[in-house]
Order: structure tokens, then sequence, then C-alpha cells
């Protein structure tokens, strides 16, 4: 069943309902073109569709392409011709448990990735994936989170939960009994204080773009936020100046730092509150029965501290990519998943991540890693967010670009980056050119869209 609606119960109704009869819930991006929709919907094979009232005329104009969709069901204040409406239908059922028997291997979700390099993938997690990671979530966080009773508390899931970051956090929030309190608006920074002031909420989960923004936000400090416990951040690479900006607002909070992938179900690791100090570049160590390794090209080990590809095993790794055996067993080289992520491993076991393998500049015969330029970058007061990527250079081969955002009411000049970068960096890691842009392209996931930079500024300009 395909899910297009923003954050409801009755989106939350659909993931948990589709579990129990062994049915298969493949959450949309409501950001995507109608033909990446349709493109999903027929690719995992939907049978039926369920879509918010905002979504129902998008649906509608899709509907003659969609090959399978037997059944529309819309989540609507009153019934749409043509299509079941979500509310009314549920009333002709009971409340019973449905007797049906799910194996610990059956599918339960197809979450698509981000599809950064043509069509999306659809990660095929079970039963057994999503059970253990709520366990490992519940015992990372609250370890040493010291809620006690946190059956009592109210969890704000403010990211969209068709992303498995967000919705994984709200899972493990019902596992502890919690409450969680899902928000009526997209993305909004005054709204998602004025709910945390209002609902007295106790832990929230934010990308760190969304924690960008939220930092900006005229007089911070006049919200009541004093119930504010545990800070989940995730999806992307928290920078070390947006956790201090984190800890100087909210004094009370205990920042974990979460750390995977769709395909993982989604964590890996994490990085809790008594291991950050002297580590807060660290994505923290391996969750209890997550197996990492850290190789070479080759798949061997690498030296402790070296750079290398992060590979992985253990109970949450997906079942495959639906219908694309080819890329499943490409990426499950030896019985281990293969991240796509560059890291090195301390002799503690800590992670931390240097970039993205396929974001690795080459300039002549060095290797720069963008993130370690953007971590330099964001120290800058007047920066707001960046993005660092490789454009064409004719001697090179490749050079450095920045791209900036800088904060409301600051400007910057191209020097005045360059000039920053070269006090932290060696000179050959140095932007060669710094754009400036409002606002970075982002998925819905938090990530910065490179691929859709690299069109702009790495196809068309030579420098």
């Amino acid at each position: 069943m395909a899910i297009l609606a923003f954050n409801c119960n009755q989106f939350m109704e659909a993931y948990f309902a589709l579990g129990k009869i062994g049915g298969v819930a493949a959450p949309l991006n409501f950001r995507l073109h109608p033909e990446e929709l349709t493109y999903i919907a027929n690719h995992c094979d939907a049978e039926a569709f369920i879509m918010g009232e905002v979504f129902v005329e998008t649906v509608k104009g899709i509907k003659k392409d969609l090959s399978k969709v037997k059944n529309y069901i819309s989540i609507s204040e009153k019934p749409v011709e043509g299509m079941l409406h979500f509310e009314s239908w549920i009333t002709k059922y009971a409340d019973d448990e449905p007797l049906i028997l799910i194996d610990e291997d059956d599918p339960l979700f197809i979450m698509y990735t981000a599809g950064t390099t043509g069509r999306p993938k659809g990660a095929v997690l079970t039963h057994k994936n999503e059970i253990v990671m709520w366990m490992l979530g519940s015992i990372f966080v609250f370890s040493e989170s010291g809620l006690g009773d946190v059956w009592n508390y109210k969890a704000f899931g403010a990211p969209p939960i068709f992303h498995l970051a967000a919705f994984g956090y709200c899972q493990f929030m019902f596992f502890l009994g919690a409450t969680v309190v899902l928000p009526t608006e997209v993305f909004n920074p005054e709204y998602i204080m004025k709910t945390i002031e209002k609902e007295k909420i106790n832990t929230i989960l934010l990308v760190p773009a969304m924690t960008f923004f939220l930092l900006q936000v005229p007089d911070l400090d006049k919200y009541d936020t004093s119930s504010l416990r545990i800070w989940a951040s995730g999806a992307a690479i928290l920078p070390t100046e947006t956790r201090k900006q984190i800890l100087k607002y909210f004094p009370n909070v205990k920042i974990f730092d979460l750390f995977g992938q769709t395909e993982m179900s989604p964590l890996v690791s994490g990085l809790s509150p008594s291991d950050a100090e002297g580590r807060d570049t660290s994505v923290g160590r391996a969750l209890p029965f997550i197996e990492i390794r850290v190789v070479d090209n080759e798949d061997k080990d690498v030296p402790v501290g070296t750079v290398g590809e992060a590979i992985y095993r253990g109970p949450t790794v997906m079942k495959e990519y639906y219908k694309n055996p080819e890329a499943t067993a490409e990426a499950m080289r030896g019985g281990w998943f293969h991240s796509g992520d560059l890291v090195r491993q301390d002799e503690e076991g800590f992670i931390y991540v240097v970039d993205r393998k396929k974001d690795m500049i080459i300039t002549g015969a060095e290797n720069i890693y963008p993130a370690e330029i953007e971590e330099v970058l964001f120290k800058h007061p007047k920066i707001l967010e960046c993005a660092v990527i490789g454009v064409h250079d004719q001697e090179w081969g490749e050079s450095v670009k920045a791209i900036v955002v800088c904060k409301q009411g600051e400007s910057m000049t191209e020097e005045e980056v360059v000039e920053h970068c070269k006090q932290h960096l060696a000179s050959y890691k140095k932007p060669k050119s710094v754009d400036f842009m409002d606002v970075l392209p982002r998925n819905p996931a938090g990530k910065v869209q490179k691929t859709v930079l690299r069109e702009k500024y790495g196809k068309s300009v030579k420098y």
C-alpha cells in the first residue's frame, strides 16, 4: 500500500495496521514530482493508495498510470467520489486483533532511498529488522537519559514520517509507552518552539537542517523549554558548532547523535552524552548486535585511524532492494552491507564520518573530503550552512568549490571565505571558488542534494 500524506495519526495507523495483517507499507515522499510518485507506486506493486486531502488531486492526475492500484483511500474531512474514506472505512470493522501470523522475515516496509544516482531503490525491511531496531534505539537513548517513567513523557516527531529516521524515532517511543506528538504543520521553526512550550515536550528529534533554522528563531530564549530533556539528532552529521549552540540555548538537554541509513533500519551507531566530550565530531560506537568494519576497495580491513568504507552486518540489515537483485548483490558483497560512507575508527571503536565515497574530491593526486572543509566553514559566525563539491578543473582534474548560505542580515565575500579556510586547513584543501545561495537544495531527509549542486556548477562552469 502506497501512502502519501503529511504527518498525521492516520498515517501512523496505516503503518501499524498493515504490519498486523501482513501487508507492506510503501511511504512516498510528498515532495516528489507526479512522475516520480507514479514510478515508485508501480515499482512497489502497490494495490492500494492512501493519500492526505491535499494530495487527492495529485493522485487523481496519475491514476490512469497506476497499473495495479485497486483501491484509493482518502484521509479527508469529507468522502471523495470514487475513493474510500479512511475514517468511515475503519468504522465498519471490529476492533479485535486480526488473527494473522507473521513471520519475522516477512517484509514490513519498502522504504525508497533518495535516489542520488538514477532511480530510487526500494529497501525491503522486515518485521525482525524493525523490532530489533526499536529495542536498540530504546536501549541506547534511555540507558543514560535518566527519564525513568518514560511512559509519562511526550516525544515530538518533527521530520516527515515517510522518512525512516523520523518514523523509527516514533516507533521506539511507542515501544516505551511514551506519547508521540506529531506536527500539524510542515516544518516551521516558530511552530516547533511554541509546541515544545505548549505541550511540555520532553524529547525531540530534529535533523541538522531543521536545527540550523530553529536556532535562528528571534528571541529564542523567550520560550519555556525547561521540559525538554533529550535532543536526538539524525539523518545527517551534526556540526560541532551547531551542537554548541543547542547546548547554549537548551541547557537542560542531553544530545544523542544517531547515525545510520535506511538499509540498516536505520541506526548503526550513536554518540551518547557521556561519550561526547572530546569526541563531538564522532557518531559514536556500534549499537549492540551490529558489527562494523572499515575496509579498502578490496574489502580488506584498514589499520585503525585510516579512512575506509564502513560495512555492516547484523539483524537490522535490510532483506534486499525490491526487484533489484543486481543492486542487492553489489551492496551485500561477502555478506556485509556496503554503506558508501567513508569513515575512520579509533582504538576505542568510535566512528568518525569523513564523507560519502562518491563525494570525495581528487585534485591532482590528493584526496579531499568535503565534510572536513564544511566543518571548518560552519565555525565562521556569519555562515548558516554550506556545501563543498568538486568541479571541473583543467589543470588538476577537480578543484574545491564552496557553496555558502549566510545567516540572515550577514554577507561575505569570496576572499573572506577562502581566508577563513586558509587559517584552519592545508592550502590545497581551501576552496578555489565560492558561490553564495539563499538556501541549499535538500531532500526531505534534510541531506544536501550535492547532485543538484554538481549539475549547476560542475558541468556547465569551468574554473
